[in-house]
């Protein structure tokens, strides 16, 4: 079976405000695909500035097939590489995280500079060329203090998504940051899975009680039509922009990202229990005002994001086979804040811890039902889960543009 032709076929006769058919949420081919036409090809929302604050320091990731590792130079630029030797293929940086002087790798320890050019190869040939065994570069960029890749030996220009998400999170300076906790859950469910349930709260108020006490399950805050025409949002974009704060909705054209600042539940200022703030030091100076809410960020396939006045939380989707994905969550606060002072680590991530396992037990009993021979596309509330329509809205056509652009390109060949 030609998958391309048959993945292109279903998605161009795929019915408007359905979920997709069963092969695309539990079929091997069909991930192998997504990743090599999505994850292996766009930007890819990774990890922080501040975690890699100083020279020498780096953090690594397993994206697909491709082990990376980004690195903070003595020039100060952050970097990735493919996290592969040059001599061997060995990984150089076997940690999660951690700091080196230099890239060395255990193996055979050909020893690499933190620009990824090879230093030090012992006992090669007379006619060793080093400049010839450099680390291979990987696209990297950095807006507001959040690091993106892209794996594709040509990237997709960057300049238009850090155009219109720059002056969303620029006022949170989250390059001065840190990360008080993070974890990293496997939900057994497919990407888009995970990606859905994100995209619509049709489902906090019977599955997410700690979040429904200060997170509104208003569809004009979750989903992407009816902001406009929302007073009560329309009153938070003017209270926020005058304290100097972008708030207004924006998608992009292609529908990858959005920014958008939404009001939390009336009285609420962060995600805790009691609604009231868990860092007692703001995230940042510039943010002068409260009751700002929370400035809601995506951009696909890779990233959520909630920042409010006294932290903010990232969320990483990064597919592991077509029925597991890891979700990585980062809670962050000013680099200065003291644990046991400022915040409270249980207070800080009690909901989102809580709302994550939820969501987990969610997108799994949701696998489980679409593995029926039963199973068959169902439709979407246009009320509550427009979002969710936006979502595979994206990626249909997001994949049908990648294959036809695969077949223009092989018939142009012949």
């Amino acid at each position: 079976m030609d998958i391309r032709n048959n993945v292109l076929r279903q998605l161009k006769n795929r019915r408007p405000g359905f979920s997709l058919e069963q092969p695309f949420y539990i079929d091997q081919d069909y991930f192998k695909l997504d990743m090599e036409m999505i994850y292996y090809r766009d930007w890819l929302f990774i990890g922080h500035d501040c975690e890699v604050p100083r020279a020498g320091n780096y953090i690594t990731v397993q994206v697909g097939e491709y082990p990376v590792v980004i690195v903070r130079g003595r020039d100060q630029v952050i970097r990735a590489f493919h996290n592969s030797c040059r001599h061997r293929g060995s990984r150089v940086c076997t940690s999660e995280r951690g700091s080196s002087a230099k890239l060395v790798c255990p193996y055979h320890q050909w020893t690499y500079e933190l620009d990824g050019s090879l230093l030090f190869a012992r006992q090669m040939a007379e006619d060793f060329d080093k400049t010839q065994f450099n680390l291979k570069p990987v696209h990297c960029e950095s807006v507001g203090g959040y690091i993106f890749i892209c794996l594709a030996k040509t990237a997709p220009d960057f300049a238009a998504v850090r155009d219109m998400i720059a002056p969303y999170m620029l006022p949170h300076r989250m390059s001065e940051a840190k990360v008080a906790f993070q974890s990293t859950i496997i939900e057994k469910g497919n990407w888009k899975l995970v990606w859905e349930n994100n995209r619509e709260c049709y489902h906090c108020a019977a599955n997410h009680p700690e979040l429904c006490r200060t997170f509104s399950e208003a569809p004009t805050v979750s989903g992407i039509q009816g902001a406009m025409n929302d007073p009560v949002i329309q009153a938070h974009w003017q209270h926020c922009e005058a304290a100097g704060l972008p708030s207004k909705f924006q998608l992009s054209a292609d529908g990858q990202y959005r920014a958008a600042r939404m009001p939390l539940i009336e009285g609420a200022e962060s995600y805790t229990m009691s609604g009231q703030n868990a860092v007692r030091r703001p995230l940042s100076d510039d943010v002068k005002v409260g009751g700002i809410g929370t400035m809601l960020l995506f951009h696909y396939p890779t990233t959520w994001n909630h920042l409010l006045g006294d932290h903010a939380i990232s969320f990483r989707v990064l597919p592991l086979n077509a029925e597991e994905t890891a979700v990585t969550t980062k809670w962050l606060v000013h680099k200065d804040a003291v644990e046991g002072v400022d915040y409270n680590l249980e207070e800080l991530t009690h909901v989102w811890t809580e709302t994550n396992d939820q969501d987990r037990r969610i997108v799994e009993e949701n696998a489980f039902g679409i593995h029926s021979p039963a199973y068959e596309p169902g439709p979407y509330s246009e009320l509550h889960e427009g979002g969710v329509m936006q979502f595979v809205e994206w990626y249909s056509n997001f994949m049908v543009n990648r294959l036809q652009g695969e077949q223009g390109k092989l018939s142009a060949v012949a």
